[in-house]
């Protein structure tokens, strides 16, 4: 597929910005080792970043057909994403929690409400096997939405794809492990 023409500035501040390459390796969440640090969240830390990553990645999902009327994913990597796909879209946009609020509506999704039969679009600044992505998605489905497709702003492998491909949901990263040139994660 290709790539929209927003596609190349969001990548240069991905690079540029996001991806540090370290000489002792690191944990990544999943367990593994990586010698390549990705802070997602530093390649759009002011308005102008944000909106030119939020353009590619609402650009990336219209090319794919994926529809949605809400955007967002487990807090806090999908959180400054979601806000601004949100505003380039005039979509909704949502944080689930990691855990339940323990007062007032004690719910585990904020920002707007889903109901059923709202599309919804996931995201996340950088993915590794699909893990934080997947509880999001557990969550959302129990409020009777339709999943519509993933899309990470970095891939660190394959193995979200997978997951996502085996349930049927539409994944596509804006940024891959390729296109950064560095070793993807495995499965574990």
């Amino acid at each position: 597929m290709q790539r929209p023409d927003s596609w190349q500035a969001a990548f240069d501040l991905i690079r540029t910005r996001a991806h540090e390459r370290r000489e002792e390796p690191f944990k990544l969440v999943s367990g593994q080792l990586s010698h390549d640090y990705i802070d997602g969240k530093h390649a759009i830390d002011n308005g102008e970043r944000l909106t030119t990553v939020s353009r590619a990645v609402a650009d990336l999902a219209a090319a794919h057909g994926i529809e949605f009327d809400a955007v967002g994913g487990l807090t806090m990597g999908a959180d400054p994403l979601a806000h601004g796909i949100a505003i380039v879209t005039g979509a909704a946009w949502f944080s689930v929690r990691k855990e339940q609020k323990q007062r007032g509506r004690e719910q585990w999704i904020e920002g707007t409400r889903l109901s059923p039969g709202d599309r919804v679009l996931l995201v996340d600044d950088v993915i590794s096997t699909g893990g934080s992505t997947k509880k999001a998605y557990d969550r959302v489905l129990e409020a009777g939405v339709t999943v519509t497709g993933v899309i990470p702003m970095v891939d660190r492998g394959d193995v979200a794809a997978e997951l996502f491909g085996g349930l049927g949901v539409p994944f596509a990263a804006l940024v891959s492990y390729r296109d950064l040139g560095i070793d993807p994660v495995k499965a574990v």
